[in-house]
């Protein structure tokens, strides 16, 4: 917090109410592990690609995962399930809880286009 304010109290008015997110600790020790997983799965995959297939072949995954992430084509007010960069990240073929319970039917963003492509560009 930006200091204290008379009497050793925060001025909470000015700067509001203290964030104490960056002072919890994990609860359990495989916290950290599982928050990592992905990327540290992604690590090794990239690992095993460099030694098997030369350097080439990372490069070649990341430029085409970024590209998939990247592009665009859908209106914002259609719903997209970014299925090429699923299939290079290897999660089509298996099932998350994203997949059973973010379904687009269960989706409150449902709403005007017209509203919804002025908030997209700013308007």
């Amino acid at each position: 917090m930006k200091g204290t304010g008379e009497y050793g109290v925060p001025p909470v008015m000015t700067y509001g109410l203290p964030s104490t997110v960056h002072q919890l600790q994990a609860a359990h020790p495989l916290e950290l592990s599982e928050k990592n997983f992905a990327a540290n799965q992604e690590k090794a995959e990239m690992r095993v690609l460099r030694a098997t297939q030369g350097a080439h072949a990372p490069l070649r995954m990341q430029m085409e995962r970024r590209a998939a992430r990247l592009a665009g084509g859908r209106l914002p007010f259609l719903h997209s399930e970014r299925l090429a960069l699923e299939v290079l990240s290897g999660y089509d073929t298996s099932i998350a809880f994203k997949d059973v319970l973010n379904t687009p039917e269960m989706c409150e963003r449902a709403g005007v286009p017209s509203a919804e492509m002025e908030r997209s560009f700013r308007l």
